[in-house]
């Protein structure tokens, strides 16, 4: 070999290059030792001058991966294979980890939060891509709290700066109604209580509906709604089985955790549901109640948008209703000087009002009294007050002409 390099063991100069896989090697065609194995080298030149490289001074430095991201990557990788999501989405969400891991606030952060971005990164991936993907899904995969998950989705997404649209309701309610462990006959089911996914799926599509058009979704958390309406829409297909069962036990049949407003977004769905039950001739002379309305939830949903503007009005129009009312009042007023023979009818119910919970039962507020001020004397007095007790010029020639009238009028000695 040329530039005088030797064997280190035979001392031969017979070096000769031997390609061994996609690696060259040194090799001693002497006595057959392996030069240059496990040399980490840069150039070829410094492969002929048998120099070794550092791997401190190599270009591996900059493409350093410390063991945590190496882990967090591979449970990025492992999630997506577990949700069984497509090549595309696994290669987005890596991509998005990364990126992740390279701000100051996540690198630096604590395990339990480097952990929550790993889901935070594949939730919006499917975000992205319309897959029916809920945060409760990835919390329960992952074993994370609730709070810490959306407080660093939020996070993250603020600080990439991404687009993630808003999942679309109906592929919320099947993606979260596909978990329910409702479906098929088990010794922990009874056979009463085992229900057709497409039928249950159907109706609790059209409950979300109903209650997105009655306000009862709008700002708040969409699970606990979903919760309630698939228990109605449970109770409806067969309610002489199921009307016994209680919101607590069908959550434990299903298999799934019950959300704490639930209780509260069944009773106001069903309150809307008496309401609408109240427009039909052949429901008004049952005197339904909260129980017995469900019987009759697939008649109420079969003409739910007619019967939602028969029971409820809008409340912009209530408000317009109030500003015309002096004007009606006095026209009626006329009427009924004119006609006072007729008798007095009793005037109909109005509908309810269509608008939010929030708007219509609004929270107390503490009003707080305002101090009682004590007038001591030893206040300042502010410029302006200052101001009001100074006469101008014009005010003092005035004044004097005024006094010296005065004393005129008191020295003129009065007539005899």
């Amino acid at each position: 070999m040329p530039n005088g390099s030797r064997c280190p063991d035979c001392g031969s100069s017979e070096l000769v290059e031997d390609s061994h896989y996609s690696q060259s090697q040194l090799v001693c065609s002497d006595c057959g030792c392996v030069v240059t194995e496990g040399v980490l080298t840069t150039t070829f030149s410094d492969e002929g001058n048998l120099r070794e490289v550092t791997y401190s001074r190599s270009t591996g430095e900059n493409e350093q991966v410390s063991r945590s991201q190496q882990r967090d990557l591979r449970r990025v990788r492992d999630l997506c294979r577990i949700l069984k999501l497509p090549l595309t989405f696994e290669e987005t969400a890596v991509s998005y980890y990364q990126k992740a891991y390279q701000l100051s606030g996540i690198r630096a952060a604590r395990l339990q939060k480097k952990e929550v971005v790993v889901g935070c990164c594949v939730l919006i991936t499917c975000r992205q891509h319309n897959w029916p993907l809920t945060m409760g899904a990835i919390c329960t995969l992952l074993y994370a709290d609730l709070d810490v998950f959306s407080s660093t989705y939020m996070q993250i997404v603020k600080l990439l700066g991404l687009d993630v649209p808003s999942l679309c309701l109906a592929d919320l309610v099947k993606s979260y109604c596909s978990s329910f462990k409702l479906f098929q006959a088990s010794p922990s089911m009874p056979a009463k209580y085992v229900e057709d996914k497409d039928k249950m799926l159907s109706r609790t599509l059209l409950l979300v509906e109903l209650a997105n058009e009655t306000w009862l979704v709008t700002g708040r958390h969409p699970l606990p709604i979903i919760t309630a309406a698939t228990f109605l829409a449970w109770q409806s297909l067969r309610p002489s089985d199921r009307l016994t069962c209680s919101l607590a036990r069908f959550c434990k049949l299903a298999n799934v955790d019950l959300p704490y407003p639930a209780a509260s977004r069944l009773q106001e769905l069903l309150a809307v549901l008496l309401q609408m039950a109240s427009q039909l001739a052949w429901l008004q002379v049952l005197r339904l109640d909260k129980r017995s309305v469900v019987k009759h939830i697939g008649d109420l949903l079969q003409h739910r948008h007619m019967l939602v503007r028969m029971a409820f009005q809008d409340g912009t129009a209530e408000v317009e209703t109030k500003q015309q009312q002096p004007q009606g009042r006095g026209q009626q007023e006329e009427v009924g000087d004119s006609t006072f023979d007729l008798p007095k009818r009793k005037r109909p119910a109005s509908p309810a009002l269509l608008l939010p919970p929030c708007m219509l039962k609004p929270p107390k507020r503490t009003h707080t009294m305002p101090p009682d001020s004590v007038v001591t004397g030893d206040e300042d007095i502010s410029d302006s007050e200052i101001e009001q007790y100074l006469r101008t010029p014009q005010e003092v020639r005035d004044f004097e002409r005024a006094q010296a009238a005065s004393r005129a009028a008191m020295s003129v000695p009065n007539p005899p």
